[in-house]
Parts: structure tokens; sequence; C-alpha cells
């Protein structure tokens, strides 16, 4: 089939062609009651084209008004995939379907309305008199010249009737064309989303991709710290040879798979977006699991706490207890099980968390492999605070203030 012809075998073409039609339908209603179209004069049919404006332009400020306009939009001048030809790709329809929510939005709908109006009566018009003709250059029309409302010239005798009647078709099949991608082109620009709705899908968006890392982030520290764990415990149980310590190590290894598993359900359930309820996040008041599995570890963690880490805001909390996590199993992964020194500190305006452990000599890692400080980081960033980590006399610090307020 040649490439013009083609839309005629597209569903869009005549969904467009109804909507542009049915824009008009208001015009038609009011001009049978006033002024009436049995033989209306050219001041009548400007009667026609004005009188529904102010009618439409009220009907524009009620806000539900702009959400039924863009519903329609999508559905017939941006139909889906079942609207296409295979392999089609399917447009972007760029409408909105919210109510308006502005007296810009209120305006951009009013000016929609009447286009519809003033471009269905158009349509309308070229198409009775494309087709009027076709019947009368066809001798179809039963009504004589003077009475049949054309206003196009009728050729004379000598003009072939199949050619003048090919091209009063393909007129009304590129006016048909025409009117549906001028309707889809102004109605991306007036009942496209307003400034603040498009404000307002860039802010989920980024909300969307915050919790895609922060999930990451979760997966990374539950997972790895229990791998880490794992790991460790299995290369000790291996090199002591020791029944009574394989059996130690194995139950450690079992209590911190078993957690890593309850926090990989968790992200789950929050990734199929499941309507059951979702187990609270671990926080510092848990953090004792954390010690245990690095002391079955072979580490020797020293703990000192100063102040109410329960009252702590449950945001800070449960990044705090990520951060240690995620310094511990560098500890683990990086040092082996060396000394551990913890401090967390609350007082009236800020959390502190300090782990510092020994560097097991020059073979030792600087603790800079992987995510894990960049996370830590960014976590403490993301709740005002700050984190820093590096060598300090000799030991590997890593040092967190978060503030409360």
């Amino acid at each position: 089939m040649p490439g013009f012809l083609r839309p005629l075998t597209r569903a869009f073409t005549y969904t467009r062609w109804l909507h542009v039609l049915l824009g008009s339908a208001i015009a038609w209603v009011s001009a049978s009651i006033y002024p009436g179209l049995s033989e209306p004069s050219y001041t009548d049919w400007v009667l026609v084209t004005v009188m529904p404006v102010p009618l439409l332009v009220a009907a524009a400020m009620v806000p539900v008004v702009r959400r039924a306009e863009g519903l329609q939009a999508r559905m017939m001048l941006f139909p889906g995939q079942h609207a296409r030809v295979p392999g089609e790709e399917v447009e972007e329809p760029g409408i909105s379907v919210a109510p308006s929510a502005s007296w810009r939005d209120r305006v951009r709908t009013a000016v929609w309305l009447v286009f519809r109006l003033e471009t269905g009566i158009a349509l309308v018009l070229v198409t009775g008199q494309l087709i009027g003709t076709v019947f009368a250059v066809t001798g179809a029309n039963d009504q004589p010249p003077e009475s049949d409302g054309l206003l196009l010239p009728v050729p004379g005798p000598g003009w072939s009737v199949l050619p003048v009647s090919v091209l009063l078709v393909l007129a009304e099949y590129g006016a048909l064309l025409a009117a549906g991608h001028v309707t889809a082109v102004v109605a991306r620009r007036l009942l496209g989303p307003s400034p603040a709705e498009r404000l307002a899908v860039m802010e989920e968006r980024t909300e969307r991709l915050l919790e895609r890392n922060r999930i990451a982030r979760e997966l990374h520290d539950s997972i790895g710290h229990a791998l880490t764990v794992a790991v460790v415990q299995a290369g000790a149980a291996r090199a002591a040879a020791d029944p009574e310590f394989t059996a130690r190590a194995l139950e450690a290894v079992e209590e911190t798979g078993r957690a890593a598993l309850e926090d990989l359900e968790r992200v789950l359930r929050v990734l199929r977006e499941d309507e059951q309820p979702v187990g609270a996040r671990p926080d510092l008041t848990d953090a004792e699991r954390l010690l245990q599995s690095a002391r079955a570890a072979g580490a020797k963690v020293d703990v000192e706490v100063t102040g109410p880490v329960e009252r702590l805001p449950g945001p800070v909390s449960r990044e705090g207890y990520r951060m240690l996590q995620e310094a511990l199993t560098n500890v683990l992964r990086h040092s082996g099980p060396v000394p551990v020194r913890l401090r967390i500190a609350v007082d009236a305006s800020r959390l502190v968390l300090e782990v510092r452990n020994a560097l097991p000599g020059a073979a030792g890692s600087t603790g800079r492999g992987g995510s894990g400080l960049r996370g830590i980081r960014e976590r403490a960033t993301l709740l005002g605070g700050r984190a820093t980590t590096g060598r300090l006399d000799g030991d590997w610090q890593v040092h967190v203030e978060l503030p409360l307020r």
C-alpha cells in the first residue's frame, strides 16, 4: 500500500476524526433551536460558531471538565497499542488527566473547548461540501443546483466525472488527516501537564529513585554483612579444627543468615508492593545482634553507650543501625577478627557514632574497597550530618555525627 494511504489502516485516524466532529455537537444542538438550520444565511452561520462559546467557557471553569477532556483526548487522539498496527510504536500522549488546579488551567481548558468547537464546525462544513459536490458531479444529487446548498461550483459537462470525484475524495481525506493531526498537536499544548504537575511528576520520580537506592544500600549492608560473617566464621572454623568452635561458628552463621533472610524478605515485600504489613526496620536499639555477629566472627568489641538511644528519632536510629552494620562489616572484611571499639553517644542535639579498629600491620586493607564507606557518607549527608573515615593513630576510624533536629 502506498505510504500516503497507510493512515487508512490505522484506527486512530478515525478516532481522531470522530473526536473532532464531537467537539462541534453543542453547536448543532443550539443551532437547531436558534437560528435554525433550514436555509441558514451567512449571519446564521456566524451565530452557529459564536453562540456556544460562552457556555463552553463557563464549563471550563469547572475543574473536573479538564480531567474529562484529558481522558477523551488520551483515548481518541492517542489510543494505546490495541488501536495500532503490529510493530507500530505507541506515542506518549503528554496529556494530563488531573482536574484544573489553577486559573491558568481553566483558561487553557476554555481555549481547548473553543478550538474543538470551531475545528469541528469547520470539518463538518468542509466534509459536507466535498461529499455533496461528489454527489452532484456523479449525478447522485436529486436537488437542483440553486437549492443544494453547495458553495463549490460543480464542473460542467466538459469535465470527466472520475478524475474530479477522485480529487474531491482525496481533498476530503487530506482534510480529515490534517484536522486530526492539528488537533493532536494543540491537545498536547493546551491539555498537557502544567508546570506544577511536571514538578510533581519529577518529585515522584526522584522519590522512586531514592527509594530504589535506599533498598540497594540496605541489601548491600544486610546481605554483605551476613556473607562476611559467614566467610570469616567458615575460615576460622576450618583453621581451628576444633569441633566445639566449629559448632559455635555454624550457630553464628545460622543466626546471621536468618537475620539477613528477614531483611531480604522485608525488602522484597516493598519491591512487590505487597499489601501485607512490612516489619519494622531495625534501629540502634537492635544493635546487640550486630555485636553478637561480630563477636561470633572473632572480633573483640568494646562498647560504650551514653545517652538515651531508645529516644532517637526513627530515621536517625534506623540509618545509624545501617551505618554501624556497614562499619562492622568493613572491619571483618578488610581487617579480620581484630579488636574494635564502638562508641554511641546521644545528647540533646546529635548522635555520635564512632567505630575504631586495629589494622593488622602492612597486610591490612585501608578499608577503601567497595561502596560501603561511600554509602555511610551518603546516608549521613541525607540526614544533614557528616561522616569521616580514615586512619587515626594506627587505627581505622569511622566517625559519624547526625543532628537530631
